[in-house]
């Protein structure tokens, strides 16, 4: 009898190992079964001389008469959800529509009836909802609405409290950990100040107050690169947009760019329509994004023009960056976002990301927090 130790090593090394570990039956067989349909399409097993068993393996691989029968993707969604806990569901399906580009999950009717929400099923919709019959589309939306939702939820207390007042130089009674005051910290605290250690010790941190006094007009201008590989930055930009939209001092607009340029901005109270509008992949033209962007700049050091793209530019390099500087010469601040989502891990053309910083751009990756932060500190001064 095979020990439950003795069937994780065999799901770990794979059907070689029976000889020393034993077979496995039941769930743990179903389980393995359901791992190697996805996993077993794995291209680096070829490459490492695997073979694994008819399940995982793409149709014309397989030999005839010995092979599994062939696994439809409704069947190992059922089998997965019966099989595993939530957390390792969550993966498995993630990387069944990013990993490996299994467009049933998101494109079978059936299979979007059992699929739980979550981003990166919304991204795998966003990418492949051109494929989607009216019928099937619908039911896609759900999946749009849900995660919409939920992120609207969370972003919308995360930043709307940025704009609960400026910060003044004040000092304030409230310990809010967003309103402490490093400087005026480590000023009052010198006197604990341990040179054998090279530490401060704090004894009374300081905090500085928030005032709501009357704030100027300001424009934050978001131009979105919808390439595929943006598809989180476009779900988080247009939901910040939503609830950035209607704050007091801030004029926001919202910009969707591949080689065209679409203004969104009429659709930012409702980023599920506007999600279901764009369409992802193509060409890129950032060029033609900024100087759009530029046009829309009413009182140029009362904007932010915020663009949130990989860099790769597919248009004129040149006036790309003739825009920048000529955007921030003219006093407005030009953020550069590699990535606008919650992980904020960014893969960009860094050669071309230098070269807005040398025009006077900020340029980085950032958090739907940390942008409202900063177009907070901007508005209240």
């Amino acid at each position: 009898m095979t020990t439950p130790d003795l069937e994780r090593w065999r799901m770990i090394l794979g059907a070689p190992a029976e000889r020393r570990t034993g077979g496995l039956s039941g769930d743990a067989a179903a389980r393995d079964a359901a791992l190697d349909w996805l996993y077993g399409r794995d291209p680096d097993l070829a490459r490492r001389g695997v073979r694994r068993g008819g399940g995982g393996e793409r149709p014309e691989n397989r030999q005839a008469g010995d092979g599994a029968s062939v696994v439809h993707a409704v069947d190992w969604l059922d089998a997965v959800h019966r099989l595993f806990p939530r957390e390792t569901i969550e993966r498995l399906e993630r990387d069944a529509v990013e990993r490996y580009e299994i467009h049933e999950i998101v494109t079978d009717p059936a299979v979007l009836e059992r699929v739980e929400p979550d981003p990166a099923l919304l991204r795998a919709v966003l990418r492949t909802k051109h494929l989607m019959n009216p019928e099937v589309l619908a039911m896609a939306r759900r999946i749009v609405e849900a995660v919409v939702r939920e992120l609207m939820d969370k972003l919308k207390v995360e930043i709307r409290r940025s704009f609960h007042g400026a910060r003044s130089r004040r000092p304030s009674n409230f310990k809010i950990a967003r309103d402490f005051d490093f400087k005026g910290t480590v000023r009052a605290n010198l006197a604990h100040y341990r040179p054998d250690e090279r530490r401060v010790y704090i004894e009374h941190p300081r905090f500085l107050s928030r005032t709501a006094r009357r704030l100027e007009q300001w424009q934050l201008i978001l131009l979105v690169d919808q390439s595929g590989s943006m598809a989180g930055s476009v779900i988080h930009s247009a939901v910040t947009a939503a609830c950035l939209w209607g704050l007091p001092g801030l004029k926001t607009h919202l910009v969707a760019f591949d080689t065209a340029v679409v203004d969104l901005t009429s659709d930012v109270t409702d980023p599920v329509e506007l999600l279901m509008r764009v369409q992802l992949g193509g060409g890129t033209d950032i060029a033609k994004a900024v100087a759009y962007g530029a046009s829309l700049v009413e009182n140029p050091r009362r904007a932010i023009v915020a663009v949130v793209t990989d860099f790769y530019e597919g248009g004129d390099a040149h006036a790309l960056v003739r825009s920048v500087r000529r955007l921030c010469e003219q006093g407005t601040h030009v953020l550069g976002l590699a990535a606008l989502d919650e992980e904020a891990n960014p893969d960009y053309d860094r050669d071309m990301g230098r070269r807005w910083v040398d025009a006077g751009a900020h340029v980085g990756a950032m958090t739907p927090g940390m942008l409202a932060d900063f177009v907070a500190e901007r508005i209240g001064r």
